[in-house]
Order: structure tokens, then sequence, then C-alpha cells
């Protein structure tokens, strides 16, 4: 009686501890089982707009350095620093003592020149009248001899040939006579094209020579600019000849100016990694001047769609980076690598598509592999 009473009060107790396992068993099955639920984005493919700030450099349209051509002294300075002047207007004038000797020295040969002209064509108007009547004459018979004949048509040649040599001489004369002309021109120095004086370096008086220094004076056309912008070589490929950049200098830091895309180098510089492109500046009121830093906005906007995603969504651990994809229910880690932020996303590049759904607060604690619930929208 007392075996069966053992048996009959232990059955209850081995049978609530066997439901304690079971639902112990249950719970670690349903865990194990349970999807991690996490917020989705799709990875977005959009053209990016977007300018980046980069330094200029102003340089004239024209810049010449003027100089003598020939040794001279400064006899007058008719501009200085600050004048604007038009194409072939005077700017300076040089003297020359011993080109002007040699002016004069031409010019007394050339009138030397011209007198023996003349009086070899004297000769030889002479010596074809006399040729003349001797011809006459020798029309009758026996009046004039052969000899005589002959004699007299080679004084005709020879003054005719004296006459062509004097001729010579005197063109010879005359051509070197211009040719100091010319050169005296030299001292007469006049602006190649429109511009502004930028600076005067000489004063009357002073001793110039074509390979002296300084210069006389340096003219600058600066109604028209080139802006020079070293592009760094991640942005070259966005650089469309024509295309319109707005900039700003610090002189006038309430105005907006704009230019054209004019010409590239075609090559980087090996130091910097930079490719020089030249804007042309219309300068029409005088507010820029060469020499400036404008700061230029410059287009670093993608030509085609870029992929991005939002900044969360992209993990960096020290062996990696990457975005979490999920796809199936399951999480799934895809390396990238990040580009330039774009507003709230980021630009990525790796084996991605757009549409994909990444997991927008991604971290490290969710495992490759592991099943996730996607919702699409963010948890309020």
């Amino acid at each position: 009686m007392s075996q069966a009473n053992s048996q009959s009060s232990g059955g209850p107790a081995r049978r609530g501890l066997s439901g304690r396992w079971l639902q112990l068993i249950l719970v670690c099955v349903s865990s194990a089982s349970a999807q991690q639920p996490v917020d989705v984005a799709p990875v977005i493919a959009k053209k990016v707009e977007r300018t980046i700030a980069l330094p200029g450099e102003f340089l004239a349209w024209q810049s010449v350095a003027l100089r003598a051509k020939v040794a001279g002294y400064v006899e007058r300075m008719l501009v200085d620093r600050g004048s604007a002047v038009k194409q072939g207007q005077l700017l300076a004038e040089l003297s020359a003592p011993e080109i002007a000797a040699q002016i004069a020295e031409a010019q007394s040969r050339i009138g030397l020149a011209r007198a023996d002209s003349a009086q070899a064509e004297a000769q030889l108007a002479a010596a074809q009248a006399t040729y003349e009547r001797m011809k006459k004459a020798a029309e009758t018979p026996g009046a004039i001899a052969g000899n005589e004949m002959i004699q007299v048509e080679k004084q005709v040649q020879a003054a005719q040939a004296l006459v062509n040599s004097r001729r010579e001489a005197t063109r010879a004369a005359e051509a070197a006579l211009r040719s100091l002309m010319d050169i005296s021109g030299y001292l007469r120095i006049t602006a190649p094209f429109d511009g502004v004086i930028t600076d005067r370096l000489v004063h009357p008086g002073a001793l110039v020579k074509p390979d002296s220094e300084p210069p006389l004076v340096i003219l600058q056309q600066i109604s028209r600019l080139r802006l020079v912008v070293a592009v760094p070589e991640q942005y070259v490929g966005n650089v469309v000849q024509g295309r319109r950049v707005a900039f700003t200098v610090p002189a006038h830091p309430e105005r907006v100016y704009t230019g054209a895309i004019a010409r590239l180098a075609h090559a980087l510089d090996e130091k910097t990694r930079t490719m020089s492109v030249e804007i042309d500046v219309a300068n029409r009121d005088g507010s820029l001047a060469p020499g400036m830093y404008p700061t230029v906005k410059w287009p670093a906007g993608s030509r085609g769609p870029r992929l991005l995603a939002p900044q969360t969504a992209v993990v960096t651990t020290s062996e990696r980076m990457f975005v979490i994809r999920v796809a199936n229910g399951k999480a799934e880690w895809v390396d990238v690598r990040k580009g330039p932020p774009v507003g709230d996303n980021v630009e990525i590049f790796g084996p991605l598509s757009p549409g994909d759904m990444i997991i927008r607060r991604a971290t490290d604690e969710i495992h490759d592999g592991a099943r996730v619930a996607a919702r699409t929208e963010p948890r309020s």
C-alpha cells in the first residue's frame, strides 16, 4: 500500500519536470527560427550634379614686354603705368646718332650715284648722236670709212654699259637708304594691340639695347582674360568645352561671374596630377585683372547615373567596407567603395544594381547569411 502511494505521489512531479523541458526546447527552436526585423532602402541610380571649389588664376589675353630692336637712347616716353593704348599708337621714341649719320651718308651716296648716272646718260646721248650722224653720212659711198663706224658703234655700247652700271649703283644706294630708314623706324616703339600699360620700366636718357633688361614697358590686353584652373585628375572627365562655369573673386565677393571652358592641356602635370583648363572670360567693365585668384565652382557631377545608398548603410571595419543586401530573407555582405556624399546619401561602387534592397542602418552585428525580415518603412 505504501509502495503504491509512493508511485502515485511521484507521477505528477515527473510529468511537471518533463513539461518544463519541453517548453524550454520549444522556446529555443522558436528563437533559432525567428527572423530579425530590419529597415531596408533601395539602391538608387541617379545622375549626380554637384560642384567643388577650385582655385584659379587670371592671365591676360595677350601680354608682351616691349624692348628696343636697335640700340639707342630713350628720347621720349609717351605712356605710363595704367595708360590705355590702341594698336599702332606711339609709346616711346629713341634716338641713335650713328643711325642718323649713316642715313646722311647714304643720302650723299645716292646724290653722287645719281650725278654719275646723269653724266653717263649724257655721254651715251652724245655717242648715239655721233653714231646717227656718221651712219647717215655713210649712206654716201666713200664718205665714212668702215673702221670709223665700228669705233663709234663700240663707243655707244660702252656708254650704254656705263649708264647701266651707274643706274645699278644708284639703285643699290637707294636700297641701302631704305634699309637704314627701316632701322630708324625701330626707334619708334608702337603698340602691337589694344591694351593697357601695366608697367613702365625706363625713363628718358636711358640706353636700351635689343637684349637689355628690363624692357621699356609691359603691355597687356585685359578686355578679355584667360582663367586657368588646375583640375584634379578625378574630375578631368567632366570637362566639356563650351560649358559655362561660375566663379567669384575676393575683390568683388558680392558678384558671381561666368566664363566658357575653351581649352584644355590634354596632359596631366606629373607633380600635381592636375590638368590645366582655360576659361575665356569677358572683362568689359574692367573689374577683373591678371594675377587675381578666383574661386571656381567646378562641375564635379557624373556624366551618367551613379549608384547611391544611405550613408548609414555603409559599414566600415578594419578589414573591409560593405553594405548588407537583403535577398530571399537573408543578409548578404557586399564589398563596396565609397564616393563623395550626396545629401543624406553617398556614392557607392560595387557589384550592386539599382533597386537592390540594402539594410538602411547596417552593422557588422548582422552576420553574413543571417535570416532577416525586411521592412521598407523605417521604424517610428
